[in-house]
């Protein structure tokens, strides 16, 4: 399991910003072939990325590629060029716009043809992250979720997503005046509920105005509270408040630590009911204890 708390979307036609972004502090990156490049650039922007990827100095970061709409001509030869040049280092391919599981299908059938022409080994097999921007793929993304092997993570797409639905909103990921309470809690729970059944990952989308820092971490701690691991971050300043928000603070973490070995403890010594901190303590307390000290250990927090 790859740590994606902060997922910083960077175009893949700007080697500076792709340099910027392989120091960065975010746990991965996305390099960008699709929205964030004009249309004369994209297929420039394969050989940068390709360039950025072996140039820099990626430390421990995820390297993600946001290819082109399938149903666009560019899809195809972004896969091709981009892990015939630099597979090896590349961690997951972003697919946007899918519809169905047969798009997350032909995706991987492409990708184990193109490593298997570059000799590329299954241990280096590319994952696959997928983004839920369209009415229809939220409607089939049960299935979705259940599709192939490489699938490693559902995205939140607001922005396309709202398009879709016809909702109006002044920015992506934003809020409506006109509608009480969290415009997007359907979605983002559906999606949700679809990753963590297949053991994905489920990653929040966007949120446009990077000058409005407590709208960042209100929809943070929005999609944490109902199961996300992590959110796309659009600009540098972002990256800090999803690594914050998306991880369990000490004192959870050490209370976690507390409830599995009081239960332990209580298994050895045959005890019908534990408590800590003055509350009985059940299975359902100890599972969600363990997923914290997971999510603590892969980010560095404990041992």
């Amino acid at each position: 399991m790859r740590l994606r708390r902060s997922e910083l979307t960077t175009p893949g036609s700007s080697m500076a910003m792709m340099e910027k972004a392989a120091g960065s502090d975010a746990d991965e990156v996305m390099l960008d072939l699709e929205d964030a490049v004009a249309p004369s650039e994209k297929v420039a922007a394969r050989g940068k990325i390709v360039d950025a990827i072996e140039t820099f100095d990626w430390g421990e970061t995820v390297i993600s590629v946001r290819i082109n709409d399938l149903d666009t001509p560019n899809a195809h030869g972004d896969l091709v060029e981009v892990v015939s040049g630099a597979g090896e280092a590349i961690d997951t391919i972003i697919v946007p716009k899918i519809e169905r599981a047969a798009d997350v299908y032909m995706v991987e059938k492409l990708l184990a043809g193109i490593e298997a022409d570059n000799d590329i080994d299954d241990d280096e097999a590319i994952g696959i992250e997928v983004l839920i921007e369209e009415t229809e793929a939220l409607q089939n993304v049960d299935e979705i979720a259940a599709t192939g092997d490489r699938l490693e993570a559902l995205i939140f797409g607001p922005g396309d997503y709202s398009a879709a639905q016809g909702v109006d909103l002044d920015s992506i990921g934003g809020e409506d005046a006109a509608y009480p309470g969290d415009i997007w809690h359907y979605a983002r729970n559906r999606i949700v509920v679809a990753a963590r059944s297949n053991g994905l990952d489920a990653i929040d989308g966007p949120f446009a105005d990077f000058s409005d820092p407590d709208g960042y971490r209100r929809e943070c701690v929005r999609s944490n509270a109902l199961g996300f691991v992590g959110k796309w971050a659009i600009h540098p300043s972002q990256i800090e408040i999803a690594n914050e928000v998306y991880a369990p603070d000490e004192d959870r973490v050490e209370k976690a630590r507390r409830i599995v070995d009081a239960m332990e403890e209580g298994v050895e010594d045959g005890a019908g009911a534990v408590q800590v901190d003055g509350q009985m303590i059940d299975e359902a307390s100890v599972r969600s204890a363990r997923q914290t000290i997971d999510r603590a250990r892969r980010i560095g927090m404990i041992d």
